[in-house]
């Protein structure tokens, strides 16, 4: 068995491409497992295939329906076309990435540390990724020598919506964790939307308002979903 210690356990496969997938999967699908982080996916197919592989495995093993979940890379200009269709292709997935240095490679320019090759394939994701309720992460940062400048491109992608990164160094855990944490001021405004709705759900209310704002089911989803996300968050930060 795999001491799990708290942690979700993800293990990266070889790329999709590569044609070994089955193979892996015949080997790491054990009840420990929570996911499987697959390269080189390019179409809504390539998820369908692994999920129903999964599903095989799983009956098989006595494991749960639907227990290993899928995070997907995507890789090359075609991916990225297909972003939606990727995201939106199974219910097993959790995740998206855009793997930079391949993409880049997929469109004929080499890696900058200021990134902007990948503006459109990052933002295609994270639009891909919200409109199908999944999570957008963003591509690691491979200069470990310079923690300045990964923090700076943490910032600016929590502002253009990814909500994770990708990390290749136990350094660039805790950095990434609390970037992409709520503000306290945030999630102290979500408890208080939250607690003011349920008053009025109790009170039978026909309308509920917070320092002056109506509190619709947009804004309780929207503080719900900040206190979901510290949650998770702090979770991972205990179980390091």
């Amino acid at each position: 068995d795999f001491p799990k210690r708290g942690r979700q356990v993800f293990v990266r496969t070889n790329g999709y491409d590569t044609g070994l997938i089955e193979q892996e999967l015949d080997a790491i699908v054990q009840p420990w497992l929570d996911g499987v982080s697959v390269s080189k996916i390019e179409t809504a197919r390539d998820v369908q295939r692994i999920d129903d592989y999964l599903t095989l495995l799983e009956r098989a093993r006595g494991l749960s329906d639907g227990q290993v979940k899928i995070a997907a890379w995507i890789e090359n200009a075609h991916a990225v076309a297909n972003a939606y269709e990727i995201c939106a292709a199974s219910e097993r997935l959790v995740g998206i990435c855009v793997g930079g240095e391949d993409y880049a490679v997929s469109i004929g320019v080499r890696r900058t540390k200021g990134g902007a090759e990948l503006e459109l394939a990052r933002r295609a994701s994270v639009n891909a990724a919200h409109a199908a309720g999944i999570a957008p992460l963003d591509t690691p940062w491979t200069d470990i020598r310079d923690p300045e400048g990964y923090e700076d491109e943490l910032r600016r992608m929590k502002e253009i919506g990814f909500q994770g990164k990708f990390c290749i160094h136990p350094d660039q855990l805790g950095p990434a964790n609390r970037i992409f944490s709520p503000p306290a001021d945030d999630v102290d405004w979500a408890r208080r939307v939250v607690e003011a709705y349920q008053d009025g759900v109790e009170q039978n209310l026909g309308a509920v308002a917070l320092d002056g704002q109506m509190i619709d089911k947009p804004v309780l989803e929207q503080a719900e979903n900040v206190l979901a996300w510290s949650e998770q968050i702090a979770a991972m930060e205990s179980a390091r």
